[in-house]
């Protein structure tokens, strides 16, 4: 079973309507995909059969979708429960949403809308705060959208002057605070009220003389940002 941190949190939306699935719930699907039982996957999660089927009850309740199906067993058994189209779908975002947490454990989370799309181009421009920035194209996105942007702190580039290259986006800061974390040192950066982190090797912080309270540029490639739908 995939591992899932306690107070974890999935925003689902089915047709208007939204759930927000915790961890406990997830793996209580993802067992049920397994197992095909709903017994065997209340113990999986340590619950009580009862509270299972009430935690499938909350989410069909909520979402107005049918996300398990049960069979009961004759003379010869047989019996089991499975996800539908639906359930399976729910646990498959949940699932995207896990392995893009994984590839960024050090990642800046920030809140963004959709400003304009650029079919031609191939980008979207994207606000956060008070600047927009440019990520790759996702066409199940339309102007409007609510965004959660994901950049990773070793994506992030810190620079004395903005420099015209393939880093497509340039944000003036300036840094409030510096922690060495291993081998490297994390950077935070405050880029119009909004606080990002960099981490940057030690022969780059002493070469960029970089200090707290000092003015500097922060880059990162367009394709280095990813985003989830809120």
């Amino acid at each position: 079973m995939t591992d899932v941190k306690a107070g974890v949190e999935y925003k689902i939306n089915v047709d208007g309507n939204s759930f927000l699935l915790d961890g406990k719930k997830y793996q209580l699907l993802e067992s049920i995909l397994d197992t095909e039982s709903m017994t065997e996957s209340a113990k999986s999660i340590k619950v009580s059969y009862r509270t299972a089927l009430n935690y499938i009850d909350k989410i069909e309740s909520a979402l107005n979708v049918k996300i398990v199906n049960t069979t009961k067993g004759g003379k010869g058994g047989g019996g089991g429960t499975t996800l539908t189209d639906e359930g399976y779908s729910i646990l498959k975002e949940c699932k995207k949403i896990n392995a893009i947490m994984e590839l960024h454990k050090d990642v800046n989370e920030i809140e963004s809308e959709v400003l304009d799309i650029d079919e031609s181009k191939g980008i979207m421009t994207v606000k956060m705060k008070q600047f927009e920035i440019n990520t790759p194209l996702n066409r199940n996105y339309k102007v409007g959208d609510k965004l959660l942007a994901l950049i990773s702190y070793d994506n992030i580039f810190v620079m004395l002057e903005p420099q015209t290259s393939s880093i497509r986006n340039i944000i003036k800061g300036r840094i409030i605070e510096m922690k060495l974390e291993k081998e490297v040192i994390r950077v935070k950066i405050d880029v119009g009220g909004l606080n990002l982190y960099s981490d940057i090797t030690l022969s780059a912080e002493k070469d960029l003389n970089l200090t707290i309270g000092k003015e500097v540029y922060i880059g990162f490639k367009a394709m280095s940002v990813a985003t989830l739908k809120l």
